[in-house]
């Protein structure tokens, strides 16, 4: 089994290095696993307990179609769901030298249906999506072993899957692929540095749910290099909604994950998420009315954070 698996990462490595020669505009962040379902033996459940077995744990898995239907009354696909996974053992390792990994914790996923070819498709960030959002560099064997964790569950969970053509034309995007902030906290008497990112945490949530974004999970990561490290696993039903109805891949993006971090022994807390607007981009967007609402939502989050940080 050691030699399997040492066989299948290096595999996975040489994917990697042959992606990150690669044009940007040539490669695909995302990725789409695919099977035929005509008799309905897979769904998102069955899904959820396949990647749990695999060691990728599913900590939230919601059924879109009744969110969807009962906030705008109709729906786009036979199914939809939403999920967000972890691997914690691969996460602790990649967090010793890049917080950056926050950047995709927790990973999401999109399960669809497609009811006129029968089938269940499952759709995440490829090896070269997470290199290129984290800025790991694709070779690295941690996170290659991820990817491998994550191609693993989903063979498990679709077994005589396959992977789809995915022909977005990337377009090769001039804006920052993330968008980061920092600021010292201030530690008043008879406070702890946590006390005080948790009393920013509160403030922040506070300003989320009146411009309408919801936290499917958030994430306290404990590891010996950081006062704190916490994520949040963040949507906006007003943007999946009139995205997911030519993209239903946007799921490998949405929920989107923000990182809160403070390594020991500097005076700053970081905090930093994937740039939404990229989604324009990096699916292929192309209706006017999705864009909007992309840019609006990256907005939304990004005048929060620069009004708490400033």
């Amino acid at each position: 089994m050691k030699k399997i698996l040492t066989v299948f990462i290096g595999a996975f490595l040489v994917l990697g290095m042959s992606a990150c020669c690669a044009s940007p505009a040539d490669t695909q962040n995302l990725r789409i696993f695919s099977v035929e379902n005509s008799k309905g033996a897979i769904n998102a459940k069955s899904i959820e307990k396949a990647f749990n077995a695999s060691g990728v744990v599913v900590d939230v898995n919601n059924n879109m179609n009744s969110i969807f239907e009962k906030r705008y009354g109709f729906i786009h696909h036979k199914a939809y769901n939403l999920a967000i996974f972890t691997n914690k053992e691969l996460l602790t390792k990649l967090m010793t030298k890049y917080p950056s990994i926050g950047l995709i914790t927790p990973l999401s996923m999109s399960i669809y249906e497609d009811g006129a070819k029968n089938t269940i498709n499952v759709s995440t960030l490829s090896l070269v999506g997470m290199a290129r959002i984290t800025k790991i560099p694709v070779t690295n064997p941690d996170l290659i072993a991820y990817a491998a964790s994550v191609d693993k569950a989903l063979h498990k969970a679709l077994p005589n899957g396959k992977y789809l053509e995915v022909s977005h034309n990337v377009q090769v995007s001039t804006k920052s692929l993330t968008t980061d902030f920092e600021m010292e906290l201030e530690v008043e008497e008879d406070m702890t540095i946590v006390d005080a990112k948790d009393a920013f945490k509160e403030e922040f949530e506070g300003e989320l749910g009146p411009v309408g974004f919801l936290i499917p999970k958030s994430y306290q990561l404990e590891h010996e290099g950081y006062d704190f490290f916490d994520t949040y696993s963040i949507i906006r039903f007003n943007a999946i909604f009139p995205v997911s109805k030519e993209h239903p891949d946007a799921g490998a993006y949405a929920p989107f994950s923000i990182v809160m971090y403070k390594k020991k022994g500097e005076d700053m807390m970081h905090i930093a998420f994937p740039s939404i607007d990229n989604w324009i981009t990096d699916l292929d967007i192309t209706d006017d009315k999705s864009a909007k609402v992309v840019r609006e939502t990256h907005g939304m989050i990004q005048d929060i954070l620069t009004e708490l940080t400033e």
